[in-house]
């Protein structure tokens, strides 16, 4: 009797002992970080969901909302901006946004002697600085080359940037260094009044900062952590390639020479660290910098569509910087915002994502 009831008890033991042990190795195993699929296996096993559409938000008023409720409906109002313009060329000086000095010249000069004559730096201050070139040849104004003749010059510094306007000691810099290019090659320069163009700085730089929009959401797990390749998995599913640059990743522009669309990072530490699969990350943040992105690119369609998508694949949350949820009313109004402020920089000639919008917001 004794010895079915040491059997038994034993046996029972086994059992819970063997359930413990279960239990510790499932927990473990449902907290680690999502992990990316193999990709023979991912087409099969985990298909991409459909695409959403929405509506889109500059000044949002989104109500709190609970993290557990991450499902998104989604419009189809952004779906028609998916048009794309064609490459512009590289800008040069342009009165719309630089303070230009012309140089006039007695005869033609050789790209040679202007090239020796330039200043170390194309800086003034804060502010770029520029020499241009009128190819003799070709009726273009041009950055001077070897082997090309000149018959007139100008010299520029852009009015205003992300530093600021151009100010009267940065246009004193300008004027110094023009004359000594102008002095060099044996020009003459000609200089516009400095009250005026500071005056001219000041007015750009306003317009500017009140269409300067920059605009990030953040994706937050809900229940389980990410690990950095599922992380990368996905956003590559969205488009996305990887940057030089440590947890950053690069939605890039649909034609050569324009920057990014988008621009997605996470945590730089876990992308480097040497267990990277085993590290937990729990958010992922989308910018557009809206002045450097063409309009025609539909840049916050796209930051939408890739923000509901990736939350809705990745068991994630959308909210803003102060950690509300963002939902699909919200991103109305934004977009609506930015449809007026792309209004205003087309009628100025700065439209957002051209080469002088480009130079502005820099």
């Amino acid at each position: 009797m004794s010895t079915s009831l040491q059997i038994s008890l034993a046996v029972g033991g086994s059992l819970v002992l063997a359930g413990v042990v279960a239990h510790g190795a499932w927990t473990a195993r449902k907290n680690l970080p999502k992990q990316a699929t193999p990709k023979v296996a991912a087409s099969a096993e985990t298909p991409a969901p459909p695409a959403p559409q929405t509506q889109s938000s500059l000044q949002q008023n989104p109500s709190p909302a609970e993290p557990q409720e991450h499902s998104l409906e989604a419009d189809s109002g952004l779906a028609s901006l998916t048009q794309f313009t064609k490459l512009e060329k590289k800008p040069g000086l342009d009165i719309l946004i630089d303070a230009i000095a012309p140089v006039v010249l007695e005869s033609p000069l050789a790209g040679e002697v202007a090239l020796a004559a330039m200043p170390t730096t194309r800086r003034v201050g804060s502010k770029p600085f520029a020499i241009e070139g009128l190819n003799a040849a070709t009726g273009q104004w041009e950055f001077p080359a070897a082997e090309q003749r000149y018959s007139a010059f100008q010299c520029g510094v852009q009015l205003a940037n992300r530093t600021g306007a151009l100010n009267a000691i940065e246009y004193s810099e300008f004027v110094i260094k023009a004359q000594a290019f102008s002095d060099a090659i044996g020009g003459e320069v000609e200089f516009a009044e400095m009250q005026g163009e500071v005056a001219r700085a000041r007015e750009l730089d306003y317009f500017a900062g009140a269409h300067d929009a920059q605009l990030s959401f953040t994706v937050r797990a809900v229940k389980t952590a990410w690990s950095p390749g599922y992380l990368q998995q996905c956003a590559a599913s969205m488009g996305f390639v990887p940057s030089s640059i440590a947890g950053r990743m690069l939605l890039p522009a649909s034609q050569p020479g324009h920057g990014p669309i988008l621009l997605l990072t996470f945590d730089a530490q876990s992308a480097q660290s040497e267990e990277s699969e085993q590290t937990a990350l729990y958010e992922l943040s989308l910018m557009l910098d809206v002045p450097q992105v063409l309009r025609d690119e539909a840049p916050f369609a796209r930051m939408c569509e890739v923000a509901i998508t990736l939350a809705r694949s990745m068991d994630g949350v959308i909210i803003d910087d102060n950690a509300v949820r963002v939902r699909p009313e919200a991103m109305e109004v934004i977009h609506a915002d930015l449809e007026a402020l792309y209004d205003h920089m087309d009628a100025r000639e700065l439209s957002a994502g051209s080469a002088l919008g480009r130079r502005l917001f820099s």
